[in-house]
């Protein structure tokens, strides 16, 4: 049975005869539907015409991106540790060739996202490497289209994911998150940001946004409390959600720099 997906944001629905009447994530006023209206794919038609195109961003880090682009066309991130690997976000595709060089690298221990923007085909990628667990906010729940017990929801500000840990930020979604990685570039740490923190195009800068293709901004309060979440943690690299948007040095000062020109620039 056809397990359908949504062409504009890349989530993947339960078995279903006939296609869902409507995306929830696409009909929230933080993304949209296109003019044209919704339309629905699967992933064997993906496969057809679509791969997984592999970088290594830094030692010990991959990021992973369906090529040519597909739906929002993030990026997910295959992040390597001796106690386990975790998968960062994730995409509307795999195969087995992406599942073979994963296994030979050490498989996965966890999948944890940062928010329902890039849910997409969470629960297969769960269930090709034997039911990892798949890490969420509890605040963002109902947003998960398909769950097939892969999901494991969690509460509170932060969550321990061996010697990295999941950061609830808000903003964007109210459980969005962020992970930190202390042990990556050389111990200088790193932040994967999502759309939580966005790297802007400059690359010595990053900016918050309530919906980025709506152009609905957050106010003081909100960017207080994401810069105030991140703040304790160490981290010379944020990786963002797009490719090429990477701040490889600086990025702590970097977010605290961009925030106070955020507020400036609203006059909070």
């Amino acid at each position: 049975m056809p397990r359908f997906i949504c062409v504009t944001c890349g989530t993947q629905f339960p078995d279903s005869v006939e296609p869902p009447l409507a995306c929830p994530i696409c009909e929230d006023k933080r993304q949209y539907v296109p003019a044209g209206g919704q339309r629905w794919t699967e992933m064997a038609e993906i496969a057809r015409d679509h791969e997984i195109g592999w970088n290594e961003e830094a030692e010990g880090l991959f990021s992973l991106k369906i090529r040519p682009a597909f739906a929002i066309a993030q990026r997910a991130f295959l992040i390597l540790h001796p106690d386990g690997n975790i998968l960062w976000d994730c995409v509307s595709l795999i195969d087995e060739a992406t599942v073979k060089r994963i296994e030979g690298l050490g498989g996965l221990s966890s999948i944890a996202i940062s928010h329902p923007h890039y849910y997409s085909c969470m629960a297969e990628w769960s269930a090709a490497f034997g039911g990892v667990p798949v890490h969420i906010h509890e605040d963002d729940a109902e947003w998960v289209q398909r769950d097939d017990g892969a999901v494991k929801f969690w509460s509170g500000e932060r969550l321990p994911l061996g010697a990295a840990t999941m950061i609830r930020c808000g903003g964007h979604f109210a459980g969005a998150s962020v992970l930190s990685c202390p042990w990556l570039g050389d111990g200088r740490g790193a932040l994967f940001s999502g759309d939580t923190i966005q790297v802007v195009p400059d690359r010595r800068h990053v900016s918050f946004m309530y919906s980025y293709p709506n152009l609905i901004p957050l106010g003081a309060a909100e960017i207080g409390r994401i810069v105030d979440a991140v703040r304790p943690f160490p981290f010379d690299a944020i990786y963002g959600a797009f490719e090429g948007r990477t701040i490889e040095h600086g990025g702590k000062a970097a977010v605290e720099r961009s925030a106070a020109r955020y507020l400036k620039a609203i006059g909070g």
